[in-house]
Parts: C-alpha cells; structure tokens; sequence
C-alpha cells in the first residue's frame, strides 16, 4: 500500500468533492461515518455518491452504480478506507474490485478494526494502485465521533455554551433566556442535529425544563438525550419525555418505585456506577461509547459542564459570546473549584471564530489530557 505520495491539483479538487458529498450525511449516518466518493476517468467525473443512511448503500457503492460500466479503469476518491468486512452491507472492497478500477485514493485510513489499512491492502493485492493521506484533516475533521469510539470506545464530547462577554451564562436568580441572538441559537440547531446524543444534568432539567430537540429547517427531527440524575429527581412531566426522540437517564438510584415512575413516564433508566457519591461519568461515556453514539453535545450548567472538563472528558467547545456585560454575581461558565494559582489554568486551542448575528462563535479544544 503506497502513502502519502505526490497529489497533483486535480487529486486535490476531486477529493473536495467527496468531502461535500460526505458532508451530505452529517445528520443521517449514525453509528457509521460519514463519507463520500467521487469516480474520475479521463478527468471527468462519471459518477458521485455518499453514504446517505446506516443500513444503505455505502459511497462507493452509490458512485459506482452511477457510473456504470465506465467505472472500469477509473480513479475512486473515498473518504475514509474502502470497509473489507461484511455488516449491514457487503464490503466496498468488493464492489470497487468487480467494477475494474485502477486507483483509489483514500482520504484516511479507517479506524475500525475490522478494516484499519485492511481494506487498502486488499485493494492493492488485487492490482489496484492505492494512495492514502490526501486531505486526511479535513476528512477527519467530518468523523470526529467514530474516529475516537473506534479508537477509546467512546464519542466525541463537545460542550456548548453561551456567556456574556464577562463570562456569565446566567444570572444570579437563574434567568438566562436569552443570552444570545436568534442566530446564534438557529446554529446551536445543526450541533444539536448532527449530535447521536444531547447531554444535561436533572439541575438543567429542574431549573429550564428543555425538550433538547433539534430543529433543522423548521422541523423538529427526533433526537437522544441523556440526563445525569444520581437520585433519580427528574420529574415524569418534565417536558423531553414528550417530544419526538428517546430519554435516557443515567443514574446511580435503584430505588424501585423511582426507576418505574421514570420508565412509565417513557425514560430509560441505566445504571451507572458511582464516583464521589455522584454519577461516574467516565462510565456515562463508556456506555454511549457501547451504544455505538458517536457525538454527544453536553448542555449543562456550571456543574456539570466543569466536573467533566476537569475530568478531561470535554474535547471540543462551541461557545456563544453575546456583546453583553451581565455583573460578577451571575453564573459562571464552568464551575472549577480548586484553581487558585496561574499553573493551573486550562489553556485552549482555538480553531475558529466566527460572528453569528451580533454573537461570536468560538470553537475551542482544551488542551488537557483525556482520562484513561
């Protein structure tokens, strides 16, 4: 299998091209990746497709089907490793062998076990010329849940949040609606979309009563949620338990007749082990990590929101700054107890900054260490 050789511009533009048709699935794949495949001959293309459902046809089968008998001799451009295993559909490898093409150039290798360079070296037995690494970041960059749950065995956790331009995201009483602009709520909409999974504390519950749906041109799609409830305190009207989507709340309680107020109510109760007499939320991800969710998006309160940066278990922020001052007696962003000293400060690693209405979007990673 050959690496990271020399791509020449047209590489470079056919690969883009997958990516956008990738881009297609953001909100459709869950647990698979989302990926896309561009067939090239004579430097045209002849066929494109992408992976628009888990349980459907995979990319290169979609672009191969479009381009017929033409696909003999052609280029592939993929995304993400051609699968050499059988699942919910037969291996690409396969499909790319019969059709008779003689390159593919993969974006990355795929982090799945069952494949893992598996898939390109097959390729290559077969007399297909293989290449690898072209736009890798960028394909990357779309797969940021399946990469980590193949390699930990747990989802991608972004936190978003939304603060004042002192810090603040809520006041001292608990009002915060609103904090930012109607833009920069309509964006928090695609993160909730593309998400397997939207996350909060029972505090969040109790106090804003959300239905953590998410809205994408006007519709309101059905989605997960997990609720952080140690005592099981969650109330059966609370109103994400009747809203399209499923409610799952992730508890230490075996109280009986809580777990059947709950389950009558629609939620599904999983038990988790404890830690520090809360939730143990190391397991929380290990669990979604095993239900095959890919991203979660934590909105949570103060609390919640710093127990898990401290913990390392934040990977990526989305936070909305809104050109407002509202007083050192309002809410903080996070609530990091114990840091009293410069050494101890959480550096980040911003990626971008973006205005959203009269809000700025900064997207951040903490550059901490993740737990084991």
């Amino acid at each position: 299998m050959s690496a990271h050789l020399a791509f020449n511009r047209a590489d470079h533009e056919f690969m883009a091209q997958a990516l956008r048709l990738a881009e297609r699935g953001l909100y459709t794949t869950d647990p698979n990746p989302r990926v896309g495949c561009v067939i090239v001959k004579d430097g045209k293309v002849i066929g494109e497709g992408w992976h628009e459902k888990t349980g459907e046809a995979h990319a290169e089968v979609n672009a191969l089907s479009e381009a017929g008998d033409n696909a003999k001799g052609a280029t592939a451009y993929v995304t993400l490793e051609p699968c050499c295993h059988h699942g919910k559909t037969p291996p690409c490898t396969d499909a790319l062998i019969k059709a008779g093409v003689s390159r593919v150039v993969a974006a990355m290798q795929d982090p799945h076990d069952k494949v893992a360079g598996q898939g390109l070296s097959l390729l290559q037995a077969a007399g297909i010329e293989t290449q690898v690494g072209l736009m890798q970041a960028q394909a990357e960059q779309l797969n940021p849940g399946f990469i980590k749950r193949m390699k930990m065995g747990r989802p991608f956790v972004r936190a978003k949040l939304a603060m004042s331009v002192d810090g603040r995201t809520a006041m001292a009483s608990g009002e915060s609606k609103w904090i930012t602009s109607g833009a920069a709520r309509a964006d928090v909409q695609h993160w909730r979309a593309r998400s397997s999974v939207i996350m909060t504390g029972v505090g969040t519950v109790l106090a804003d009563d959300p239905s953590m749906s998410a809205r994408v041109n006007g519709v309101e799609e059905a989605t997960t949620r997990v609720v952080i409830d140690s005592n099981l305190s969650m109330p059966e009207t609370a109103k994400m338990l009747s809203v399209p989507g499923n409610t799952i709340v992730m508890t230490t309680c075996d109280e009986e007749d809580e777990i059947t107020r709950l389950q009558t109510a629609g939620a599904e109760i999983i038990d988790v082990p404890a830690h520090n007499g809360s939730v143990d939320l190391a397991a929380v991800l290990d669990e979604l990590g095993k239900e095959e969710f890919n991203e979660v998006l934590l909105e949570a309160g103060a609390t919640l929101s710093g127990v898990m940066l401290q913990a390392g278990l934040i990977d990526e922020m989305i936070i909305y700054m809104a050109p407002v001052l509202m007083g050192s007696e309002a809410r903080p962003l996070f609530r990091l107890p114990g840091m009293d000293s410069m050494q101890q400060k959480i550096n980040l690693d911003i990626s971008d900054i973006r205005s959203f209405g009269k809000d700025i979007r900064i997207i951040a990673k903490p550059v901490i260490e993740q737990t084991a």
